[in-house]
């Protein structure tokens, strides 16, 4: 994984959250404050807008500046936690130095970490880290056994899907949704909805 294959999936990622405008609004209006397809799209463009300055940085640079512009340009609670996660993904890739994807295993679940202490959540509780820590937990095994690209993506892709759809029996009892209480049940989560509409973006790139 390099530099080019980051921009390459800002660029599906991009095409994933504008084709699922309806779905994602229609969650966020259920259960969120319905703003989060926007803040996901304004995010997601000025990603791709940036790609001209990152093309010739390194991958945990180009990470870095992910999480710097979404910190200053998506709203909410979406903003600062997903800027996280691409800043601690950074960092565990410029300690490892290289871009194996051991590495990414590594870096993909202190990504993840960093959300789960920034937002102060953990699994079980109706958000974005009922997809990702399940999906950090599988990336980081599989890559222990030495599994393929292709084994991992199409794993992470099942992975990530069934930890969207387990969101829909769950309380929440973190973000906007929390105060819903059992009225949040029979919902999916929307932030857990636009993670995994990212996964799946990405890992389809992998042949």
């Amino acid at each position: 994984m390099n530099s080019s294959f980051i921009l390459t999936s800002a660029d599906a990622i991009q095409d994933a959250i504008l084709q699922h405008e309806s779905e994602l609004e229609s969650l966020d209006r259920a259960i969120g404050d319905g703003d989060h397809y926007i803040n996901m799209k304004r995010g997601a463009q000025a990603i791709v807008e940036m790609q001209p300055e990152l093309a010739a940085l390194t991958p945990d640079a180009v990470l870095n500046k992910i999480g710097m512009k979404l910190l200053s340009t998506i709203g909410g609670a979406s903003g600062p936690l997903l800027a996280s996660f691409f800043m601690g993904m950074a960092k565990v890739i410029k300690e490892k130095g290289n871009t194996s994807i051991t590495s990414y295993a590594s870096a993909f679940s202190a990504g993840v970490d960093t959300i789960r202490q920034r937002g102060k959540a953990d699994l079980g509780e109706k958000t974005m880290l009922d997809v990702l820590i399940p999906v950090a937990n599988q990336f980081t095994a599989l890559a222990a056994q030495n599994a393929s690209a292709k084994e991992i993506s199409t794993a992470l892709k099942l992975t990530a899907e069934q930890g969207m759809l387990s969101t829909k029996d769950l309380i929440a009892t973190k973000g906007r949704a929390a105060g819903l209480g059992e009225r949040a049940i029979g919902h999916i989560d929307p932030g857990a909805k636009s993670c995994q509409l990212m996964i799946e973006a990405v890992c389809n790139l992998i042949q």
